[in-house]
C-alpha cells in the first residue's frame, strides 16, 4: 500500500490569527477510517487551540485529562514526509484521544512543511516555536512540568529529537538552548536523517530528505551535520524507538545517543503497517502501548 493516499487529508481550514496562547474552536477533524482507527474511539474535541505563530498551521490542539492532575504531557509532532499536502496533526488525534483517557495531556502540534514555507529552516522555526507552548501550558493547566514527553511519528521523529537537544551558530534556527523535557518517543521514524535517507526516502516513495533540507548532502553537508545526534546528542533521560516499516537506528547512532546520557530502547515490529504502531485498538499498537506508557509516565 502506498503512502500518499494513505496520509492525504482534508487542508486545515483556520481562523483569524491572534498571539499564542490562544483558546479556539478546533481547525480540523481527522478521517479516522484511513488509520483504521478502534471504531468505539472518536477523537475528543481539544479542550484549546493554541496559537504559536503567525501563519495558519502555526496552532496545537491541547487535550486534557478528567481529574485535578498534575498530568504528564506529551508534545505530538506528525509525519507527512515533510512535504505539504500529505498529512497534519489531524491523523494524531485519536492516539492523543486514547492518551487522554490514559492520564496524558497532549499538545498536538501542525506546522509547516516543503510547499507552504517549512523545509530547512521554516520547519525547524515552527518546532522551536511551538516548544515554547510547553511552558505556557504548564503555568495554565495542571501540567506536571517535570514528564514531558515529545513524540514524533515518522517525520516527526525529526523535532522529538531535535527540540531536545542545543544548536551552535551553524544550526537550522541559530544557536538556540534545548528544550526542557524528561523523555521521547519516536514512532517508525529516522534517528539521523543523513544516515537514514536512503531508508525514509523509500518509505515516502520519494525523495523527502533533499527538498527538506534544500539539497542534497553533497551541497549542504554542514546542514546534515548540524542536526545529526553525532554532532550533538539530544539529553534525555529515555528515547524510545517503535519501529515498524523502518529499520532500528544503527549501532554507531544509538552509540552517539547513548552518548549524550540517554537511555535508549528500540522496539522493533518488522513488516508491521507505518500507522499500527500509532493506531489504538490495532493489536500492534496494544502490543508497546505499555512500554509507550511508562515512558510518558515516567517519574522526574
Amino acid at each position: 500500500m502506498r503512502l500518499l493516499p494513505i496520509l492525504l487529508l482534508a487542508a486545515t481550514a483556520c481562523a483569524p490569527i491572534t498571539p499564542a496562547p490562544e483558546e479556539a474552536k478546533p481547525m480540523v477533524q481527522p478521517n479516522n477510517a484511513m488509520f483504521g482507527t478502534d471504531a468505539n474511539l472518536a477523537p475528543s474535541a481539544p479542550d484549546a487551540v493554541l496559537r504559536y505563530a503567525d501563519h495558519p498551521r502555526g496552532f496545537a490542539e491541547l487535550r486534557l485529562p478528567q481529574g485535578t492532575g498534575p498530568f504528564p504531557l506529551a508534545v505530538i509532532y506528525h509525519g507527512g514526509c515533510w512535504k505539504t499536502g500529505i498529512a497534519s496533526q489531524a491523523y494524531m488525534a485519536p492516539l492523543a484521544t486514547r492518551w487522554q483517557q490514559q492520564g496524558i495531556a497532549t499538545l498536538n502540534v501542525d506546522y509547516r512543511e516543503v510547499g507552504d514555507g517549512g523545509g530547512w529552516p521554516g520547519s525547524f522555526t515552527d518546532w522551536a516555536a511551538s516548544a515554547k507552548l510547553i511552558d505556557e501550558v504548564a503555568a495554565r493547566y495542571p501540567i506536571d512540568r517535570a514528564r514531558v514527553t515529545l513524540v514524533g511519528h515518522s517525520a516527526g521523529a525529526l523535532p522529538a529529537q531535535w527540540l531536545a537537544r542545543a544548536d551552535g551558530a551553524d544550526g537550522p534556527v541559530g544557536t538556540r538552548l534545548r528544550s526542557s523535557v524528561r523523555a521521547a518517543i519516536v514512532l517508525d521514524g529516522p534517528a539521523d536523517v543523513g544516515a537514514e535517507q536512503p531508508a525514509f526516502d523509500a518509505l515516502c516513495q520519494f525523495s523527502a530528505v533533499d527538498p527538506f533540507m534544500g539539497g542534497a548532502q553533497q551541497r549542504f553537508p554542514e546542514r546534515y551535520k548540524a542536526i545529526s545526534p553525532a554532532t550533538i546528542a539530544p539529553q534525555l533521560a529515555e528515547l524510545l524507538f517503535v519501529q515498524a516499516r523502518l529499520p532500528a537506528p544503527s549501532a554507531a547512532t544509538q552509540a552517539a545517543l547513548v552518548a549524550g546520557g540517554t537511555q535508549v530502547t528500540v522496539r522493533e515490529n518488522m513488516g508491521q503497517s507505518h500507522f499500527a504502531i500509532l493506531t489504538p485498538g490495532n493489536p500492534v499498537y496494544e502490543s508497546n502501548a505499555a512500554a509507550m506508557l511508562a515512558v510518558l509516565k515516567g517519574a522526574p
